[in-house]
Parts: C-alpha cells; sequence; structure tokens
C-alpha cells in the first residue's frame, strides 16, 4: 500500500512542477516572439503611408487600424 502512496504523491508533484516551468518557458517565447514580431500601432500605419506617397490624416490611420483589427477577429 505503501509504493502506491508514494507514486501518486510524485505524479501530483510532477504534474506541479511541469505547469510551473511550462508556464514560465510558455512567457519567455511569448515575450521573444513580440520583440521579434511587434503588433502594428499607428506609428507604423503612417510610416507604412508615407513609404506610399501618402500623406495620411488621422482619419485615415484609424480605418486602417479599425480595418485591421476587424480582420484579425
Amino acid at each position: 500500500m505503501e509504493p502506491l502512496w508514494l507514486a501518486i504523491v510524485l505524479i501530483v508533484v510532477a504534474l506541479i512542477v511541469g505547469l510551473v516551468v511550462g508556464f514560465f518557458l510558455s512567457q519567455k517565447y511569448f515575450k521573444r516572439y513580440l520583440e521579434k514580431n511587434p503588433p502594428i500601432n499607428e506609428d507604423m500605419v503612417r510610416a507604412m503611408m508615407m513609404q506610399m506617397g501618402r500623406k495620411p490624416s488621422e482619419k485615415q490611420v484609424r480605418q486602417v487600424l479599425n480595418s485591421m483589427n476587424q480582420h484579425k477577429k
């Protein structure tokens, strides 16, 4: 009976340790991903429009961001 109890405790401890390690590894991976691929903001939209030879107004920038956010959903 004693080895069964020990096995159950070891399995529970291994699951908890695995969850904690997995959480921190996934957090680190996600931070690195966001550094390499930052989300698009207003300044990036303005820069893209300026590269295309357009002087964007605030309304145009907001329209582009809204259309991109709708497309993501």
